[in-house]
């Protein structure tokens, strides 16, 4: 099979027969050999029948509903679990992704050698206040991840088989697909300026908070991939110079009284400054942070996937 379209939704009954006939012709159009999966994602009105109507006309057109609802991650996990098709494409399901792209992104999985290409709404049809915080978002994910792509949380893109069989999206993380792809060995990253389309049923989703919780994700992202298995190099490091330092305060205050002492001068005493609680404090949480990366070292080796490596290739083994 070609193609693997996977549509997350919402309460979107309204666009997905204009939805399924646009992507039924450009599939013709192009000859693939493809399945469309649509996730409903816990929708309170009737877009579970629909996706039933639309199955009954068309095999090729299949559906999965959630019992409530779960989140874009939960939906595009189970799809691409059931996903067959060579390349998998994913979608919005309110008309503001246009099917006509799908060409243009699976020549760049299967000619260009990408393993993700992922949509960049360049000019986009969104209010002032969703537009200024998601170039904001953008530029930061750019920063942090050291991935140059333009639009993260474009809905619109294009995987490798390989790549979404290898990867698992949970919570939030459906914005950082392309950096935990990155982290799991899949670097080949593109990006296609694709059109955007004034939604023309319904109404958005998502509000301002996503921004937010896109920012934690992405913290969690980027330290569960760099110290995940390695939490001691993290946690150890920082325990030890936050203990180290603690440790020379202690040490100054100490020094200085013992000096002021052999001087006969006057000295208080070393519970009576501030400053020594603070040098206290600062060691002992230098100690928790070092118990912390022991731990997490602990946990870390008897985790059942500790060892979990992806192998691209052999040769001459079993």
């Amino acid at each position: 099979m070609d193609i693997s379209v996977v549509i997350p939704l919402l309460n979107e009954a309204e666009s997905l027969p204009e939805l399924s006939e646009w992507i039924l012709r450009v599939m013709k159009a192009n000859s693939y050999s493809f399945e469309v999966i649509f996730v409903d994602d816990g929708s309170s009105d009737t877009s579970w029948e629909v996706i039933e109507s639309l199955n009954k006309s068309n095999s090729s057109l299949k559906g999965m509903r959630f019992r409530r609802n779960y989140g874009k991650s939960a939906a595009l996990h189970v799809a691409f679990e059931a996903a067959q098709g060579d390349v998998v494409i994913t979608m919005d399901a309110d008309l503001q992704d246009s099917p006509d792209e799908i060409p243009g992104l699976y020549n760049m999985i299967v000619n260009d050698n990408f393993h993700i290409v992922s949509g960049w709404k360049k000019k986009r049809y969104d209010p002032v206040s969703k537009t200024l915080p998601t170039k904001f978002f953008n530029g930061v994910t750019r920063r942090i991840s050291g991935i140059g792509l333009h639009d993260f949380n474009c809905g619109l893109k294009a995987y490798k088989k390989e790549v979404v069989k290898s990867i698992e999206v949970y919570g939030e993380m459906h914005r950082y697909i392309p950096v935990i792809a990155k982290w799991a060995g899949f670097p080949r990253i593109g990006e296609k300026v694709v059109q955007h389309q004034e939604r023309k049923y319904g109404y958005s989703k998502f509000g301002l908070e996503r921004f937010v919780n896109g920012f934690l994700d992405l913290m969690t992202i980027t330290f569960v991939s760099k110290f995940g298995k390695r939490p001691m190099h993290f946690f150890g490091l920082m325990g030890t110079l936050v203990f180290f330092v603690g440790f020379l305060a202690a040490a100054g205050l100490g020094l200085e009284k013992l000096y002021l002492v052999y001087h006969h001068l006057p000295a208080r005493l070393l519970t009576q400054r501030p400053s020594f609680f603070i040098a206290l404090t600062t060691m002992v949480i230098g100690t928790m942070l070092f118990l912390a990366g022991f731990i997490g070292e602990l946990i870390s080796r008897n985790s059942p996937i500790r060892n979990n490596y992806l192998i691209e290739r052999k040769i001459g083994v079993s």
